[in-house]
This record gives C-alpha cells, sequence and structure tokens, in this order.
C-alpha cells in the first residue's frame, strides 16, 4: 500500500462549469471521488487536495515527506508557467510525480507551452482530458510496485 497525492491548482475548481467543451463536463468532485475508488482498487490510500492559493500547494507539499507520501500526481494548472517557488517545494521534496494537465498546453497560447515542472517529472499527460489523471494514477501505481523495496 501506498500514499498517494493529488494536487490540483488554481481555477481547477471550477471544472464541469468552466468552459466544458476545452475542460470537459466532470465536476472536481467527481473527478477526485473516481480517483480515490481507482486507488483503493488498487490498494492504495489518495488524498486530493486544489487551491487557488501558491502557499497552500506549496505548504502541502513541504509536508508530504512527513505524511509518508510515496508518489503525486500534479495538475500545476497557471502555476505551471510561472511559480518557480512550486517547482523549488516539488524539486526539494524529492517525491516521485507525474505532471498532468486536462488540455494539450503545447496546442493553446505560446506562454502556456514552457512547463517549470515537466523535467523534474517522471513523465507528463498533456490534452487527455480528465481521464489523463486516471492513466497517471494506473502508471504510478506500476512505478511504485517497480521502485518500491519491501
Amino acid at each position: 500500500m501506498a500514499n498517494l497525492l493529488v494536487l490540483h491548482g488554481p481555477n481547477l475548481n471550477l471544472l464541469g462549469n468552466r468552459d466544458p467543451l476545452m475542460y470537459g463536463h466532470t465536476s472536481l468532485d467527481t473527478l477526485d471521488q473516481r480517483l480515490v475508488d481507482q486507488a483503493q482498487q488498487l490498494g492504495h490510500v489518495l488524498r486530493c487536495f486544489q487551491s487557488n492559493a501558491e502557499s497552500d500547494l506549496i505548504n502541502l507539499i513541504q509536508q508530504a515527506p512527513k505524511e509518508g507520501i510515496n508518489f503525486m500526481i500534479i495538475n500545476p494548472a497557471a502555476y505551471t508557467h510561472t511559480s518557480i517557488a512550486l517547482r523549488d517545494a516539488v524539486a526539494a521534496v524529492r517525491i516521485p510525480f507525474i505532471e498532468v494537465h486536462i488540455t494539450n498546453i503545447y496546442a493553446r497560447e505560446p506562454f502556456r507551452h514552457q512547463s517549470f515542472f515537466s523535467d523534474l517529472a517522471i513523465g507528463t499527460l498533456t490534452g487527455l482530458g480528465v481521464r489523463g489523471y486516471e492513466f497517471a494514477l494506473t502508471y504510478a501505481n506500476q512505478y511504485l510496485s517497480e521502485h518500491t523495496h519491501n
């Protein structure tokens, strides 16, 4: 059993209502419940957290090692392109993570093409809608089974 953390950045609390043609119709609560259920079926415990405040996300990342978090799935949202502080927190804790984006950031405005996280991530999933989180969780399970020694 592993402890997993899903972090959602700013404005993701609006999922299901915010531009459904771009972000889909699934609410954040529905997405989080699906992920918790999926993690449970895989034998893991998963916590989901969303904040519009950069400091809340940083504080939670810094606490993750003390809470025994083994793997993170992070959608930094707009902080992807702006937050060196959030990047530094992720780098400092050295917990493996996958970067997820609901939309294809490379098919959007040029300023969205730069990520401060991709070079630290095990991998990135972009443009697969909310299913990207599910794929990331499936991979996290595989990664942990291959890299965790009892």
